[in-house]
């Protein structure tokens, strides 16, 4: 039988039922076979019928015909289908769309529409639709990514991964926010994914070391547009193994990458390990032994001098009340002349120079912690207050500005110490290990150790001279931290300059000190430095003496008795008696600002402290 024989005995059967009571056909779900008896020139019965619309009617989609004779008549004329009727889901995400912005329909991806069958999540299909227009991003399918997606692997990233299939939104412009976010945000979606990492023979070194550095760090605190992301360094479509002479991280081609931020990048500077792992000793020694070496700093600092603390805080406390029993008792003689009489400890350039120190410390503690737990909600609610990373970066600036300025007059002072002063007598080695120095000597030993018997109530507390060992390490301390963590710091804070004759490594080493450094700064000045200056039960709650530089002639005696004893042999007491005490105003400003920076430094010490609890990272 020929088809046009075919199509007159359709025809004769339709209009026969054209000849039925009117309107008995209206609003009625027409035959598909009804509708290809006329349209299977464009449509062939069997395709249309294997689609994922083959089980629908036609006017399931083409709502608009409602009277077939009216439309064989051409009276209905076929208007667009509405998709959203079935599709609402993919609708909503579409009609939010870059796509649906550009007037880009569902018919326009969506071509083969009566043959249309299920993608069963086949990323090559996805990646066929979306290169007929994108042809741009055609360099997609020569890369890693893309070759293997062809290959069958339904792991590797396709387009929707990155982009979605329907909810797909407008990067924005170049730099901004969303557009920095995503180079980072799509990378790690997949490559955190421990599971589908290892089924692919893919370590997941990179994530982590990324969120690690500098960079991911800021990613993490909500300020991805301020560092670079994975798309930056490995390209958004072209990505390919390191060693393909096309990667962008290619030896080759590192260099010129690097230069896209960093302009005066230089082969040296390309040496820096991007995602270098500080605890592996195998691919990264170097990275692993300045780890390990700054964690025993950091642990056997802190063990020793907190064991020094608690010691000390129980001992304190079981003296006080020795003392206040035997005042009570009446049997404690506490007669000293002019017992309240100030005298001179600091004078006005050591306050400043104080003042200076206490104000750089919490600048540089305020805004360097933030970065170092920058998991935590305090940390990025921290950053927020101060405007984002790039102004906590000024304000660290700030701080390391006030720090070499403290440091520079220290070394002036120093100098002036060994080999100007009038007053102090001997030549400059004499003055080194002298009574009036910061310099540690054989005096310090005993001094030790007599602490030490005292703590455990074998002996009586010890007498100090001018300076105690515990005084003479936080002095002694600060050119370690110059050295450590102010010479690590200049290299991050002037990459390119270092980056000119140094390896792109030492930046790697340079992070782990600077970091490192700053946590053992920080942990041990606001527990154990708060703790010998303010905290321990003589002192509790603060000793003024570094914001007016006076002492009281019975706290001299009491504490650095020895001192006094010298001060009276030579004859030199009076020179030292103030003449007034500092004024109320003066006072209280001072104190004001002196509990200010004390409830700051416990405050970022809890905070220290909770985060550690929660397991935050390097």
């Amino acid at each position: 039988m020929s088809s046009n024989l075919f199509k007159f005995i359709i025809l004769m059967f339709l209009a026969a039922a054209w000849a039925l009571p009117a309107h008995a056909e209206q609003g009625m779900a027409i035959d598909p076979a009804t509708c290809l008896g006329c349209h299977s020139n464009k449509i062939a019965i069997r395709d249309f019928a294997a689609s994922v619309h083959g089980k629908n009617g036609c006017n399931s989609c083409h709502v608009d015909i409602t009277d077939l004779l009216k439309h064989m008549k051409g009276e209905i004329k076929v208007q667009k289908v509405q998709c959203e009727r079935c599709h609402k889901k993919q609708t909503s995400e579409h009609y939010a769309s870059i796509h649906a912005e550009k007037g880009v329909t569902c018919a326009d991806c969506h071509t083969d529409i009566h043959t249309h069958t299920y993608w069963k999540n086949d990323k090559r299909i996805a990646v066929a639709k979306c290169i007929q227009c994108h042809d741009k991003e055609a360099v997609y399918q020569k890369s890693i990514h893309g070759m293997a997606v062809a290959a069958g692997n339904m792991d590797s990233a396709a387009c929707p991964d990155c982009h979605n299939l329907h909810a797909i939104k407008a990067l924005g412009p170049k730099g901004s926010y969303k557009e920095r976010e995503f180079h980072t945000k799509v990378c790690m979606k997949c490559h955190s994914d421990q599971k589908m990492m290892a089924r692919n023979n893919v370590t997941t070194v990179a994530v982590k070391s990324y969120m690690e550095s500098y960079h991911g760090k800021n990613y993490r605190l909500g300020f991805p547009d301020k560092v670079a992301g994975c798309a930056d360094c490995h390209t958004a479509h072209s990505v390919l193994p390191k060693s393909d002479p096309q990667s962008s991280v290619n030896p080759a081609n590192i260099v010129k990458q690097c230069a896209q931020c960093h302009a005066k990048a230089t082969p040296l500077f390309a040496k820096f390990y991007a995602h270098g792992e500080m605890t592996d000793r195998e691919k990264y020694p170097i990275l692993f032994y300045t780890f390990v070496a700054m964690t025993g700093l950091l642990l056997s600092t802190f063990a020793v001098f907190w064991v020094h603390t608690l010691l000390w805080m129980f001992r304190g406390f079981v003296e006080n009340r020795e003392k206040a029993d035997k005042l009570a008792a009446g049997t404690h003689q506490h007669v000293i002349p002019d017992a309240h009489k100030q005298y001179r400890r600091f004078n006005r350039l050591h306050i400043f120079m104080h003042i200076l120190v206490i104000s750089s410390f919490l600048l540089l503690s305020l805004t360097g912690l933030p970065l170092k737990f920058c998991t935590q909600a305090w940390a990025v609610e921290l950053m927020k207050v101060y405007g984002g990373s790039a102004n906590a970066g000024v304000l660290h600036r700030i701080g390391a500005g006030i720090t070499f300025v403290y440091f520079g007059l220290a070394i002036i002072m120093s100098i002036n110490f060994l080999f100007i002063r009038k007053d102090i007598k001997g030549n400059p080695l004499q003055r080194l290990f002298g009574p009036d120095s910061l310099c540690f000597n054989l005096r310090d030993i005993k001094d030790v150790y007599c602490m030490v018997r005292w703590f455990f109530f074998k002996g009586q507390k010890p007498t100090f001279e001018r300076w105690t060992y515990w005084e003479k390490f936080d002095f002694v301390a600060v050119f370690w931290g110059m050295f450590a963590i102010g010479g690590s710091g200049l290299m991050l804070w002037f990459p390119e300059f270092f980056g000119q004759f140094l390896p792109g490594w030492a930046f790697n080493v340079a992070t782990i000190v600077h970091s490192d450094e700053a946590l053992l700064a920080t942990g041990f000045i606001f527990s154990v430095h708060f703790f010998n200056t303010h905290g321990r039960p003589e002192k509790f709650p603060m000793d003024f003496v570094i914001f007016n530089g006076q002492i009281a002639k019975e706290e001299m005696i009491e504490e650095r008795g020895d001192q006094w004893k010298r001060y009276e042999e030579q004859g030199i007491t009076e020179q030292f008696a103030c003449k007034k005490t500092s004024g109320v105003v003066y006072d209280f400003l001072v104190k004001g600002f002196g509990f200010t920076a004390l409830f700051i430094g416990i405050s970022l010490l809890l905070l220290m402290i909770l985060a550690f609890m929660g397991g935050a990272g390097h």
